[in-house]
């Protein structure tokens, strides 16, 4: 199953998995948790990334490029059927669009009640 790995701090990575519960729960270090950002991709990151103080690593954006939500530590994005609940592998397209959306690391910083985002060149902030 082909997925795209979007680890804090550094530019996101493709990588084949078998898609086991336990091979997931390795990458993102814990019980993971789906959100559906997209229409047809799963979101999947640890479950307690906030509660566990994992470093800051994407904000997620609505339609008029406002942060809504931020993921905390390593996520990976995959693809899901219209038809059930499974998790599948990304095309090359899904890839390549998600690439290009989470390129871009990204730091948060609280200012004045607000979280504030900071995006940075990989490798020149962590």
């Amino acid at each position: 199953m082909l997925i795209l790995v979007v680890e804090p701090g550094k530019i996101p990575e493709t990588r084949d998995i078998s898609g086991s519960l336990k091979e997931m729960q390795g990458i993102v270090g814990g019980y993971i948790q789906a959100i559906y950002p997209f229409p047809g991709i799963a979101l999947v990151c640890n479950e307690e990334g906030w509660v566990r103080g994992l470093p800051g690593n994407r904000g997620l954006r609505n339609e008029n490029g406002e942060i809504h939500n931020i993921i905390w530590g390593t996520f990976f994005l995959c693809g899901v059927p219209d038809d059930g609940d499974d998790f599948v592998g990304l095309t090359p397209e899904q890839v390549e669009q998600l690439e290009a959306q989470f390129h871009t690391p990204e730091a948060f910083v609280g200012s004045n009640g607000r979280i504030l985002c900071v995006p940075f060149p990989a490798g020149n902030f962590m």
